[in-house]
């Protein structure tokens, strides 16, 4: 299963080694799923890193190094995101994922996707990290379980 991480749960995992977000890394380290996220993304958590926390940029860089990067939206997918009531901020992160052919979109900012979430657009479906975590592990096992 491919997730594709928004820039709050990239910060979270950073910010909350034993918290949801974080618990997506250790699952993909160990097979049970693959992450990606877009620059996009990345420099928006490292910008509110470097806000709020700055001394966990680093670690958000380890994780970065985790995961997948996808390319940033095209401009007809980020055209085709707003048609779904996105703020230009972040139209681009549901179209660079509907481009990246993830399965779950998982983001915890509920003030822009929460009309969004569980509902599947071009075949990425929008979920909370608790809604990615229960769905990875009620999925098929590795190889080697």
């Amino acid at each position: 299963m491919r997730l594709f991480l928004d820039a709050n749960v990239l910060f979270n995992a950073a910010r909350n080694r034993e918290g949801r977000a974080a618990s997506l890394f250790h699952l993909a380290e160990r097979g049970f799923c693959a992450l990606v996220a877009s620059p996009h993304a990345v420099e928006e958590a490292r910008r509110n890193l470097e806000l709020k926390h700055p001394g966990l940029v680093t670690p958000l860089d380890r994780l970065v190094g985790a995961l997948s990067m996808g390319r940033e939206s095209s401009a007809d997918g980020a055209a085709w995101a707003r048609a779904h009531l996105l703020p230009p901020q972040d139209a681009p992160i549901l179209g660079a994922a509907a481009e990246a052919r993830a399965d779950l979109l998982v983001t915890g900012d509920r003030t822009h996707f929460g009309h969004l979430y569980g509902k599947t657009l071009r075949g990425v479906g929008i979920v909370t990290p608790a809604e990615a975590l229960a769905r990875v592990l009620a999925g098929p096992r590795p190889c080697g379980s």
